[in-house]
């Protein structure tokens, strides 16, 4: 099915679009939530490694 997509010469329709729009959305709200959940992390220990004023 996707060997048939990408050789597909013919003009693009609007639902393939669509499709294009949905999967590259997935994909950066999928990137976005991993890297945040590292830079969470990265804080976190980070912040135990301060020391606190007496």
């Amino acid at each position: 099915m996707l060997k048939k997509f990408f050789r597909d010469e013919t003009g693009l329709e609007l639902s393939e679009y669509a499709v294009a729009a949905a999967l590259i959305a997935l994909a950066t709200v999928t990137a976005f939530s991993g890297l945040g959940t590292t830079i969470k992390n990265a804080i976190t220990n980070l912040s135990g490694k301060i020391p606190t004023a007496p």
